[in-house]
């Protein structure tokens, strides 16, 4: 290919000399191409095997269970569905800030990021090593980016009974070091994969995030479209969505759908470990409290629960 010359990196309304007139370039410097713009790199739009590769230090990611491992879900295919190799989860290792690290990141674009028996085995497992890997003097930093409706109905019972493991692990390993989870896209984290996010030491969502223990589509389902239309986007982000639960302290951090942010963020979580007894699913009293006074017949807008809710900075 031949080199760009001078005059082909002007841009179109680039005052500067004209290199193709040596008059003109000889007496004036050639003005370099301005940035258009600043990009970011967005965690939204990343797969999850992107998300782990980008959070993780350069050079260091690497892939246990990879899809060369064909470990497939055995139920799908009976159904009609076609597996996928790595069940839906990415599970790295590498370090994060020079630490060692373990991510765990479910990809929402195989069956909408459920949790089937290998899936949900698999980050159960990576935490159980994690908490292994502590006891045995070796420190590692476990982070989740969960994005997931929660189990996956083809594999209900084996998918609910795995996902209690999760919630098991998760309650062993946080007493040893901070887990931090990330909510990062639109599907959201709901269903039993929710409750994980509630026993993350550390949550960190953006804007775009949902977080419900039962999604929108279901509410609608089940009690109807007075209750909640679930094709209302603003209605639906400004109950479930990530702003109104880091304004309502269900969640620690609020960052915009940038890595550097995402990145600052999780530094900012192990830096910062929670106390035994601090976590919010030991804040028991406070949150009966917040739940007394609530009128089940009342119409409880976004607002209205930020008046009744608020954010306390410190949880512990």
């Amino acid at each position: 290919m031949t080199p760009p010359t001078p005059s082909d990196t002007r841009l179109p309304d680039d005052d500067g000399p004209d290199m193709s007139r040596p008059d003109e370039a000889r007496h004036e410097p050639l003005t370099p191409p301005r940035p258009l713009f600043l990009a970011r790199q967005s965690v939204v739009e990343m797969t999850a095997r992107q998300r782990a590769h980008a959070l993780l230090d350069p050079g260091s990611f690497r892939e246990l269970l990879d899809p060369f491992e064909r470990l497939e879900s055995p139920w799908l295919a009976r159904q009609g569905i076609v597996p996928q190799s790595d069940d839906g989860v990415v599970i790295a290792r590498g370090t994060f800030g020079g630490e060692q690290a373990v991510v765990a990141a479910i990809e929402s674009a195989f069956q909408g990021g459920s949790m089937g028996e290998v899936s949900a085995m698999k980050i159960a497992c990576a935490l159980d090593l994690a908490r292994a890997d502590h006891e045995a003097g070796r420190p590692v930093r476990p982070i989740l980016f969960l994005e997931t409706g929660g189990v996956r109905l083809q594999e209900a019972n084996l998918g609910l009974g795995i996902i209690a493991e999760i919630h098991a692990a998760l309650v062993a390993l946080r007493r040893l070091t901070p887990v931090v989870g990330i909510l990062a896209g639109p599907v959201g984290c709901f269903g039993g994969m929710s409750l994980a996010a509630a026993l993350c030491s550390h949550l960190i969502v953006t804007r775009e995030a949902r977080l419900g223990m039962n999604g929108p589509e279901v509410i609608e389902q089940e009690a109807g479209i007075d209750e909640l239309d679930a094709s209302d986007r603003r209605l639906v982000w400004s109950l479930l969505g990530g702003e109104q639960r880091y304004a309502t302290g269900l969640a620690d951090a609020l960052v915009d759908d940038d890595l550097d942010a995402v990145k600052r963020a999780v530094h900012k979580a192990f830096a910062h470990p929670r106390g035994p007894g601090h976590h919010r699913t030991e804040q028991i009293d406070l949150y009966l409290e917040r739940l007394a006074p609530l009128d089940p017949s009342a119409d409880l807008t976004g607002p209205t629960l930020r008046t009744l809710w608020p954010r306390e900075d410190d949880h512990g």
